[in-house]
Parts: C-alpha cells; sequence; structure tokens
C-alpha cells in the first residue's frame, strides 16, 4: 500500500465525512475542549492527512516525559547495528553514581532501564517520577519490579550518547528532524537539566511543536518507515509498544499508592512507551499506545483507526489536561467505522 505522507506541511482533509468522520461530534469536540480542557495544541492524523486541529499546533513547548519515547525511537538504529547492546550491565559499562551503587543494582541492564525494571532506587537529577513510592535501595533485583523512575531513564540518555558517540539532540536532529522533514524543530534551543548532588546523569528535555509531535507518532504507526527509509527498524517498534510490564503487575504493586490512577486501569509498559493493555486493548484501542508527559502532553497511536494524535499543553502555563482521555473517547465516538472495530 502506498501511504500519504507530509512534505513542507500536512495536508487537510476539507471534508472529514468522506473519511466516516462525523462532523457534528467533531464540533462538538473542540468545543469541550474549550469548555473543559487546558489543550493549547491538537492534531489528529489519520491515512496521512490531518482531520482535526485546535489551537496553536506550530509553538515549540517543553513535552516533558514524552522525551523517554523519543529516546526510544532513537535506540532502534543502535540495536540493530550492535553499538547498544541491551544485556549489558551497569557493572560492564563502569556505571556508578553520588555516593555508590550497590552491588546488587550494578546487575542491571540497559533492557531494565528501558523498561523502568531496574531495580535501582538512586534518586534522579531531573524530577518527574515515582522516586516518592520506591522500595529500600537493594531490597530488589533487578528486572523484577516496575518503578516509573526517572534515575532510569536520565541514565538511558547518558548510555546512548556514550555508546552511540552521538549527543541525543545532535541524534533527534538527524536521525528524526531531517528526515521527517520537521517544520519547526529548533536545535539550539534544547538543553539538559542535571542537579549533581543527587545524581551525575542529567535529564534531556525536549521542545517540540504540535504538528511536529505528530510527525514522530506518524512514524511510529508507519512502523518506523518514512517515505522509502526506514528511521528506526520495524521489529524495534513492534518491541517497544508491546507491554512488558501489563496492568495486572503494575496495579499489584502501585494500588495501596495509586488508588484512583487512569493509567492502572488502562496501561502496560513496554521500552519507554505506555501500551494499553488487557482488558483495554480491544476496539479502538487495540494495538494503541502512547507517549505521555506531565501537564498533558501526548504521541498517541491507535493502528486500528490509522490514527495518531498529539496533544499539547504548554507547560509555562502551569496548567495541566488530566482529561486527556476523555478527549480521546470523544475523538473515537466521532469515528463511524469505530463503531465496526469494537470487539463483541
Amino acid at each position: 500500500m502506498d501511504y500519504i505522507f507530509p512534505d513542507s506541511g500536512w495536508q487537510y482533509v476539507k471534508d472529514p465525512s468522506t473519511q466516516g468522520w462525523d462532523t457534528t461530534k467533531l464540533k462538538e469536540l473542540k468545543q469541550f475542549i474549550i469548555d473543559s480542557a487546558n489543550t493549547t495544541g491538537m492534531m489528529v492524523i489519520q491515512y496521512g492527512k490531518v482531520i482535526f486541529s485546535y489551537g496553536d499546533t506550530k509553538e515549540l513547548s517543553y513535552i516533558a516525559s514524552c522525551r523517554k519515547s523519543v529516546l526510544s525511537i532513537l535506540y532502534g538504529p543502535f540495536v540493530e547495528n550492535g553499538k547498544i547492546n541491551l544485556n549489558s550491565t551497569l557493572e560492564q559499562l563502569k556505571i556508578d553514581d553520588v555516593n555508590g551503587l550497590l552491588p546488587i543494582e550494578k546487575k542491571a541492564t540497559i533492557q531494565n532501564l528501558l523498561t523502568a525494571r531496574s531495580g535501582v532506587f538512586h534518586e534522579p537529577s531531573y524530577w518527574g517520577d515515582e522516586y516518592a513510592i520506591a522500595p529500600k535501595r537493594g531490597s530488589v533485583k533487578p528486572g523484577t519490579l516496575f518503578l516509573y523512575n526517572n534515575w532510569d531513564f536520565n541514565l538511558a540518555g547518558y548510555l546512548f550518547e556514550k555508546l552511540t558517540g552521538t549527543g541525543i539532540y545532535y541524534a533527534v536532529d538527524s536521525i528524526l528532524a531531517r528526515p521527517l522533514n520537521m517544520e519547526d524543530w529548533d536545535k539550539a534551543i534544547q538543553q539538559k537539566a542535571v542537579d549533581t548532588a543527587k545524581s551525575i546523569y542529567p535529564g534531556y528535555p525536549m521542545w517540540f511543536s504540535t504538528r511536529d509531535m505528530a510527525r514522530i507518532g506518524y512514524l511510529m504507526l508507519r512502523n518506523g518507515q518514512w517515505k522509502d527509509k526506514q528511521i528506526t527498524p520495524a521489529n524495534w517498534v513492534h518491541t517497544i509498544t508491546t507491554p512488558f510490564t501489563t496492568t495486572q503487575e503494575m496495579a499489584t504493586f502501585k494500588a495501596p499508592y495509586y488508588k484512583d490512577g487512569a493509567y492502572l486501569r488502562y496501561f502496560g509498559y513496554g521500552y519507554l512507551w505506555w501500551v494499553w493493555n488487557a482488558p483495554a486493548d480491544n476496539g479502538a484501542y487495540r494495538g494503541a499506545y502512547t507517549a505521555q508527559g506531565n501537564f498533558g502532553q501526548y504521541i498517541t497511536v491507535l493502528p486500528a483507526l490509522d490514527l495518531v494524535i498529539a496533544h499539547k499543553t504548554k507547560a509555562a502555563y502551569e496548567r495541566n489536561t488530566s482529561n486527556y482521555l476523555t478527549i480521546l473517547t470523544k475523538l473515537i465516538a466521532a469515528n463511524n467505522s469505530a463503531l465496526s472495530t469494537t470487539d463483541k
């Protein structure tokens, strides 16, 4: 099948009803966003064209933890060519940190870092995780427990640079931004953040526009291929978006802390991507996955509907779009073909 890809800009569908969309419900969705969300930019892509957009899709702003999913994409070519061995341990890589790592912690592998199962509960240098509920250090064998810990993710960024000899922002620029013809990416404004009193491994915040986030999602939807070029291996896309940690396993540990956490009901975790997992992985959500970041940043892929949703809430406003899943539900309800994909 010949897929449509954007060139210098996205193509827009003038009449979404021709692709099975209820335009009245799309108007209702827009009004719901205006009335009930803090969305600053949103773009919905189906079959390579824009079905729906809202707000400022050009503005560059902080995408929070979506950065981790972008890093996961970058890992693919280097895992394939052997520069990165996912089974390498921190001990083999000579990794240590402020006040030292424990012997058991040094048994963690790169794979453990990418799946948030390192068992290293060292304080990270960059906020935005679940460090506050971490078990006692040394009490968990690497690979046996999921904990969303920025220490894992920050070290994964450091090791990417160490093993490939390529800076993260340069890699985004050369591997993603240029080949995907991103419209707004600016390497010059990207800047790492670190508190070396806590950890020597920095965070790597990223700033993207909503419409360039949509290009990342569309690359994933097309299994790592952009036009005639394989940007990241198709088998890697499958690996990182397949649940490594199930919803059930996650909830077993976290339920006492997050009794009403939406992601405990819907999401498992792959390699730096959140994945819809049983019992929620059916109908429009079959095979679905998302990057998500604080305040309301999302890059969501729904393969069952050939759909990509990029959603942005500008972090500088210090507001949060906590009802993104409601927005998603209303969007899917506006797609008439979604009814035929729902499991009976």
